[in-house]
């Protein structure tokens, strides 16, 4: 049965541009995950995907959040974005599964993220690659974003439901090529990730300005509805918003916490995830204010 557990949170926490509009003035980068931690329940390390974190890196991470805390770890670059999808899986897949088991031996590991690249179409070579690089992860949880809209098709969600894997849904700009904002499900996580709208930005941009963009309540409402169903399919459900351009992913993940509280009403505390302590709210954190 559904566990109707909903975490928010956002890709990545420690951003110096996010000092200010998030975390409090002269906040060092040392103190960034323990007031994060106080906030929402979970994070997105994308870190990850650009190199193996250290075991000290990892051990820091553990030792410094409560056991409901979760951490979803994208998958390394070597492994996702492969200059030949004939060849052998990067041994990067075995060595993130290694340095990250004390998070998975904690019960605080949400998933693997494999995020394949636009260029990632649907050929049959791509999909035996694709189940390569699930095999390669072994028995951890996983979940799969296509940048592509080719792979948004009902052969896909088998697929991914044949080998026990997640689908990422996502809310991209409205570009063709692009996969259209969904709510499915294919194994026990639900997830999506918001990434902006910035249209103008999105195919020549840097990974700053693409993801440069502050969502309105107005474009996340009908995300409630989506997660809600979502949620509804699966063992529990993470939004993690990639906007983090001068901390707009931190203030949209707070904005679509308050959206779900009125989306489920009265059952907002059973429906979700709620961090076990907290810390004062900067006075230059306002959720709905502009700057």
């Amino acid at each position: 049965m559904p566990g109707l557990v909903i975490y928010v949170g956002t890709c990545g926490y420690s951003y110096k541009d996010w000092v200010g509009p998030f975390y409090p003035p002269a906040t060092k980068p040392a103190e960034m995950l323990r007031y994060y931690r106080s906030r929402f329940t979970a994070v997105e390390i994308d870190s990850s995907y650009y190199g193996i974190p250290s075991t000290n890196t990892i051990g820091s991470l553990n030792k410094r959040t409560p056991t409901e805390f979760r951490f979803s770890f994208k998958a390394p670059q070597t492994v996702t974005h492969p200059p030949d999808t004939k060849a052998s899986v990067h041994d990067d897949a075995r060595l993130l599964s290694e340095v990250i088991a004390p998070i998975h031996t904690s019960k605080k590991l949400a998933c693997v993220l494999l995020q394949f690249p636009n260029g990632f179409k649907r050929t049959p070579t791509n999909e035996h690659y694709l189940l390569r690089a699930i095999e390669a992860f072994d028995s951890l949880p996983l979940v799969v974003e296509f940048r592509t809209s080719e792979w948004q098709n009902d052969e896909t969600e088998q697929l991914l439901r044949e080998n026990d894997v997640s689908l990422c849904n996502v809310d991209l700009p409205h570009l063709e090529g692009l996969p259209h904002a969904s709510s499915d499900a294919t194994g026990p996580i639900g997830y999506v990730r918001f990434h902006g709208r910035n249209a103008k930005t999105w195919w020549h941009g840097t990974n700053v300005t693409r993801y440069q963009y502050l969502y309105t309540s107005e474009e996340l409402v009908p995300w409630t509805d989506r997660v809600a169903e979502i949620d509804a399919q699966v063992r529990e459900t993470y939004a993690f918003f990639n906007n983090h351009a001068r901390g707009s992913a931190a203030r949209n993940a707070e904005m679509f916490e308050e959206l779900l509280r009125e989306r489920f009403g009265t059952m907002w505390e059973e429906a979700l995830a709620q961090p076990s302590e907290t810390e004062p709210i900067p006075q230059a954190l306002s959720l709905f204010d502009e700057t």
